[in-house]
């Protein structure tokens, strides 16, 4: 193997060493590096198209992908077909972390076609591969010809017995009361995202602090492998507007802040915004008909207009758009248990956002199985974001769930999944769907707000109701305004969207995107912080009014389920040879049972004497016979000196022919049937376990 044009940094972060190398793999795309902690190893290839795209850009045209190679791990694919498909959730949001944190780095006007690709070559099943992914995709970018404003770096952070670990293992994590990946540039933070339970502000100021300071060193390899190999950035050409045009759009911006002054309704200020543009637009196209691009340079002016004006409102009066203060929250509307069907339902309002939140109930068969690097999981647990098209007044194909709704369900899920009851208190698989209605900023924190309450509704017993907002910023070089309740315009013409989730004792989920490619100081962020919980307890307030604690009964819809466990070595005897014992059981209650490998029994069903059945027979394999002791037992085989009944699940005892009745009898049959149920009291058992039982007394003490 050639290695002599191989290039390599390594730098201890936190308590592992991170290396990066170049010039081995993936000669041919613009920039490729493979980073490597452990035995994990992730090569990130980043690659432009040869010529910007004509259409004038409106976003960045950059695609990230992250995939996970089933043979990193030493695994062959699950399922039909024996090859990766279609990326799984887990590489979705993989995927995310590493397309938000490059994203902002990006120069303005930057119109290439440009593609970020990962791939997990090699995982020891130790530390998680994704947040490595940042570092190489900024990396590959930093060394390419590709134009990028970098470094960012990344890292997962967890709190564990009171110590702050720089990226934890799997098993660590498990225990975490807080982990969250933090990504940043050497100025400033630039994105966060995790969760924890009931997280204390300081503590998570205390996390990002301790983050940024291996960022740094992360950053500085990336510096360094830079000035040894990187390439020279191809120019990014900025659109010509004529002035002609710049000079008629600007004479608009006294209407755009008349407009905002009058706090316009969503689609009032859409529809007048886009009237003028339009009408900017055929003037000049009148003027300049051989010009194709005139609508692009309206476009662009007015935006930079509406840009200005909007923020310059929020930085001198502190007053918004809508007309809110900076802390303001927007009128919210609750109705718990909305559908008459669902077992659990809310309808949740804050402004022009609204979600119809649902939960169902299943059994242990409703798990969802999850096929990880790592193993094999099951989650009992899942939430489901929707975002129709009608829910903005547009129209669009509806194709599945986006990336953006996956992200957005999960962070909604982390944000609920601290505060639910174990497996052991309640038993049932729990399903919550989010289908969001009306969008107008923050529908993800309006998902965290309706699922909290539709699980109330269902009468999960969770550990405290859960609530969201979402915060923004606009600054500028001097001043900066701290926006609690986002609204759509805020989002998008602000430099911040970060979204808190918790309870009235601290945190339990965080996203943050910022715009700007210094990133944010953590003192700006501390104040963002403070001033959510702030909100969070003004809506927290609202729900606990409309519904105070979860109902005390699950809905009568609902299966009802009960858990019993049963010693593991007595689990083949409640099976049976082929299952034979527990599909009687099964057919005889109408019950479905679920045995675990532990000995955990669940037993569901919509019959509750059926339920109570399976429960007493499964409770039996748990209990000793007792020698005085009267049980309910089952004829099981007539013999001609008596009958043998079951009294506890595997357990037969002899009632002999002169123990059945009180007075003498010819033939067993002729008082017993197999199958038959009847009340006996155990007098005697030897040494062996065997056991005499008795009918007669019991009937003599009737008498």
């Amino acid at each position: 193997m050639n290695k002599e044009n191989l290039i390599h940094f390594e730098e201890k972060v936190g308590r592992n060493l991170i290396s990066m190398e170049t010039g081995l793999l993936a000669k041919q795309a613009s920039g490729a590096v493979v980073i490597r902690l452990g035995d994990t190893m992730v090569l990130t290839a980043c690659t432009q198209a040869k010529k910007p795209r004509t259409d004038p850009p409106e976003f960045v045209p950059l695609t990230v992908e992250y995939k996970e190679r089933t043979y990193a791990a030493g695994k062959i694919p699950g399922g039909f077909f024996k090859r990766e498909g279609k990326p799984r959730e887990k590489e979705i949001l993989s995927g995310r972390i590493t397309d938000r944190s490059i994203r902002p780095l990006f120069p303005e006007y930057f119109n290439t076609e440009t593609q970020v690709i990962s791939m997990v070559l090699s995982s020891d099943g130790v530390i998680d591969p994704d947040v490595l992914s940042i570092n190489s995709a900024s990396a590959a970018l930093m060394i390419s010809d590709i134009p990028f404003n970098g470094p960012v770096a990344g890292l997962r952070i967890a709190k564990l017995n009171g110590e702050y670990l720089i990226n934890p293992t799997y098993e660590e994590r498990k225990n975490a009361e807080m982990e969250l990946v933090v990504s940043g540039t050497k100025e400033g933070i630039l994105m966060v995202e995790g969760g924890g339970k009931e997280v204390p502000n300081e503590e998570l100021i205390k996390a990002m602090e301790v983050a940024k300071k291996e960022i740094d060193a992360l950053c500085d390899m990336q510096i360094k492998l830079a000035k040894v190999c990187g390439k020279p950035k191809t120019t990014v050409a900025k659109p010509e507007i004529k002035p002609e045009i710049a000079e008629e759009v600007k004479k608009i911006e006294k209407e755009v802040e008349d407009l905002l002054n009058s706090f316009p309704e969503k689609k009032a200020m859409e529809s007048r915004f886009s009237a003028i543009q339009e009408g900017l637009i055929k003037k000049f196209q009148e003027m300049f008909p051989q010009d194709s691009t005139v609508g692009y340079q309206v476009k662009t002016v007015m935006e930079e207009v509406i840009y200005n004006v909007s923020r310059e409102l929020v930085l001198s009066k502190k007053v918004r758009a809508d007309g809110r203060k900076t802390d303001e929250i927007r009128p919210i509307s609750i109705i718990p248990g909305y559908l008459p069907r669902t077992h659990g339902s809310a309808l949740f309002t804050r402004g022009q956002t609204q979600t119809i939140a649902t939960t169902t109930l299943g059994t242990q068969e409703d798990q969802q199985i999850l096929d990880d690097l790592e193993g094999k999981t099951m989650d009992r647990f899942m939430l489901h974001y929707n975002f129709p098209s009608f829910s903005t007044g547009e129209v669009k194909p509806d194709r599945g769930p986006s990336r953006r709704e996956i992200g957005h369900g999960n962070l909604a899920k982390r944000a609920l999944s601290y505060l639910l009851p174990t497996e052991e208190e309640f038993p049932y698989t729990i399903r919550v769907v989010s289908d969001i209605l009306e969008s107008n900023g923050s529908s993800s924190m309006a998902t965290v707000c309706g699922g909290s309450l539709s699980m109330f509704d269902a009468g999960v017993p969770m550990k405290s109701a859960c609530a969201g907002i979402a915060m923004g910023l606009i600054t500028d070089k001097d001043r900066y305004a701290i926006l609690s309740d986002i609204a759509g315009l805020e989002d998008h013409f602000g430099d911040m969207d970060f979204k808190l989730a918790g309870t009235r004792k601290g945190i339990t989920a965080f996203q943050m995107d910022v715009k700007l490619s210094t990133g944010i100081p953590v003192n700006v962020l501390k104040e963002a912080i403070e001033q959510a919980a702030r909100g969070r307890n003004h809506i927290l307030s609202l729900m606990e009014k409309a519904l105070p604690e979860p109902r005390k009964e699950v809905s009568p819809f609902a299966p009802k389920m009960i858990k019993v466990s049963i010693p593991k070595d007595k689990i083949g005897a409640f099976i049976g040879p082929g299952g034979k014992n527990i599909k009687a059981l099964i057919e005889r209650t109408n019950a479905n049972i679920e045995v675990n490998d532990d000995g955990m029994v669940f037993i569901s069903g919509t019959d509750p004497d059926g339920i109570k059945e399976a429960q007493r027979v499964v409770e039996g394999y748990s209990m000793e016979i007792e020698v005085g002791q009267i049980y309910k037992g089952r004829v099981v085989d007539i013999k001609d000196f008596g009958a043998f009944v079951e009294v506890l699940p595997g357990k037969e005892g002899l009632l002999h022919i002169s123990e059945i009745e009180t007075h003498r009898i010819r033939k067993v049959d002729d008082v017993l049937n197999i199958g038959d149920e009847i009340e006996v009291k155990v007098v005697d058992m030897d040494n062996t376990g065997k056991f005499k039982l008795s009918r007669k007394v019991l009937l003599q003490n009737k008498k």
